[in-house]
């Protein structure tokens, strides 16, 4: 029996997969190993850079004028994303399971409005939320006298405690029609007849949702969750927007990305220091870098295993 001809490889697809690659290469992986280099030097006497080795790690994480502003980041940045996951995502979650029932009506207008503030610059969501919560002009007060509520209104973006608070709450607002469009496409994708069975053997709409729908979405909510992390622990942009470089008040809202930009580029009298700013954004690729490994080893494979 003459042996089968082994299939030629398909050749033509490097054509359509080398620019890509050429392009994430310049502008995504060599920034990423070039800052990996940088974070192992650092000026000498003369401003010249020397290999210091994990040095400028040790600074980091050690120096008392160092760790504390890193160590004070890092903490914020995990309340930030703390927030996120436990208020943005079940609030996702519940938004997609109502507008995935057929007989809401309008589903579609409500969809738009919720999705609406993503797609809005964050500048102008920092600036308009600043004017809503102000204590001299915003309607934040006035609103809340309509409910009887006024006596708790505190001028929130300018308060130690509440200040990084309200600006998670904020970024949730605006964010949250991601997880509520992906949580509602991968309830779209259940079948039709494991509901309508469900409801025949007399479920209700709370137990179709824990026992049938929330199990095989379990994969879209562990890419949530990972979006989730990665995104705020690369968030800056709402956080320089309303409170500066500085992160006010007392740094109460500093996370990891504000204080890169502070020591990678200086602000005010500081002068920048390029050395340490790579070493601060190391810092976050590695603690990006092992939440993505953690979701990738710990859910990801046990969510394939019980797919299968």
């Amino acid at each position: 029996m003459p042996a089968k001809r082994r299939k030629a490889f398909p050749t033509h697809i490097f054509v359509f997969l080398i620019p890509a690659t050429l392009i994430y290469t310049l502008f995504m992986i060599y920034p990423l190993i070039d800052s990996l280099r940088l974070s192992m030097f650092a000026p000498n006497n003369q401003g010249a850079e020397t290999f210091a080795g994990f040095q400028n790690y040790i600074t980091l994480l050690t120096d008392e004028l160092w760790s504390v502003r890193f160590w004070g980041a890092l903490r914020n940045n995990f309340i930030f994303f703390l927030i996120h996951m436990f208020v943005q995502n079940p609030v996702g979650l519940l938004l997609a399971a109502l507008l995935s029932q057929r007989q809401v009506l309008g589903r579609s207008a409500y969809r738009t409005a919720l999705f609406l503030p993503t797609m809005l610059s964050v500048v102008i969501i920092g600036f308009i939320w600043q004017l809503i919560l102000s204590p001299l002009w915003g309607i934040a007060k006035g609103l809340m006298a309509l409910v009887w509520l006024d006596q708790f209104f505190k001028p929130w973006l300018g308060l130690e405690g509440p200040a990084l608070i309200a600006l998670a709450l904020i970024s949730v607002w605006q964010f949250i029609g991601i997880p509520m469009m992906l949580f509602y496409a991968a309830m779209l994708g259940i079948p039709e007849e494991l509901v309508e069975a469900a409801h025949v053997d007399g479920a209700t709409n709370w137990t179709v949702f824990w026992r049938i729908k929330f199990p095989l979405i379990l994969p879209t909510v562990g890419i949530v969750t990972i979006l989730t992390y990665v995104g705020n622990f690369n968030a800056f942009d709402l956080i320089y927007t309303t409170q500066g470089a500085l992160a006010g008040p007392n740094f109460s809202t500093d996370i990891m990305g504000t204080f890169f930009y502070r020591t990678f580029f200086g602000f005010q009298l500081q002068l920048g220091n390029p050395t340490m700013g790579a070493t601060v954004a190391a810092m976050m690729f590695l603690i990006i870098l092992a939440g993505v490994l953690l979701y990738l080893f710990g859910w990801q494979r046990r969510i394939t295993t019980y797919e299968i």
